[in-house]
Parts: C-alpha cells; structure tokens; sequence
C-alpha cells in the first residue's frame, strides 16, 4: 500500500529573488482545458471538442508589503514577471522527497495589499496571470504550456507541433 505524498515545505522566487520566510500560502495553478459540445448530423449525441487550454494563473499570499511586487504592478510585457515554486513533496511511508517546481511567466494581474489594522497580522494578496506555464517533477519536465509560442508538451510531446506546421509555425 502506497501512502500519498503530502506538502513538507515549499518556497516561491520572483525573478531570482527568494521569498523564504514570506510567502505563508500558494494556490497552485489550475489547468483547465477550453472545451465545447459539437453534434453533427447522424450523431447519437454530443462529443466535446477541445479547443486548447483556459488561461492560467497563480494566487499567493505573503506576510505584508513586497516592494519588489510592487515594482512588477503594470510591467507592459506578456512574460515580464517570473515565478518559481519549488515544493517538496513526501509520503509518510518513504524517506524520498520528490522535488515538485513550477515555473510560469507572466503578470501581476492584482495585488490586494489587505487590512491595515495596528499590532494585528497582516496579508498580501497577489494574482499572477500567465502566458508560460513548466511543471517539472524530480527535475523532468511534465507540462509546459507556451501560449505566445503555440507550444503545448505533455510528457516531453508537443501536441501542437503539426498545427504549427499547418499553419506556418
């Protein structure tokens, strides 16, 4: 019987910098794929058709004021803001730790700097809206979603690689 691997501890860097001790939660992104029902003629019902992926992001909360956060608000680029959560992930019936990263490029989309209430804890709430999105487990990569550059590797397989091709990619 396998037991489940659980959270042991984690960290997130913005653009290199390490934000130990800062960042009290990550909600790690979703990926959801865009998919609607088509029914042709002499169809018994509806199949859905995927049409690609919904967008991405990343929501943190860290322990008060980031200035370099701040600094990154209203960056015109697409990628100009990098995270990095490094995760490590253990189960209760082995000594491993798997290295869990996850990379995304992209933007602060908000920044909701909380209450302001004396001698009381305080948070610092980021969204962070991607165009690049890695997952790597143990140093392989898993899922990289290019969106800018139509790339989409599952498994190390571009599953957009022909579609380029079709289209003069």
């Amino acid at each position: 019987m396998a037991l489940p691997r659980k959270l042991k501890g984690f960290n997130l860097f913005q653009n290199g910098e390490n934000f130990v001790g800062q960042v009290a939660e990550v909600t790690l992104p979703k990926l959801t794929r865009k998919m609607e029902d088509w029914q042709g003629g002499g169809m018994g019902g509806p199949i859905k058709v995927d049409f690609g992926n919904e967008g991405i992001q990343m929501e943190w909360t860290a322990g008060g004021f980031m200035k370099s956060v701040l600094q990154q608000y209203g960056i015109t680029q697409h990628d100009g803001v990098l995270l990095r959560f490094a995760g490590g992930y253990q189960a209760e019936d082995s000594a491993s730790v798997d290295a869990i990263e996850i990379v995304i490029k992209g933007r602060h989309s908000e920044i909701d700097p909380g209450t302001a209430k004396s001698k009381e804890d305080t948070s610092f709430k980021v969204t962070t809206v991607a165009s690049y999105y890695k997952l790597s487990i143990n140093g392989e990569g898993i899922i990289e979603i290019d969106f800018v550059n139509m790339i989409e590797k599952i498994n190390g397989s571009d599953l957009l690689e022909t579609l380029r091709k079709a289209i003069g990619l």
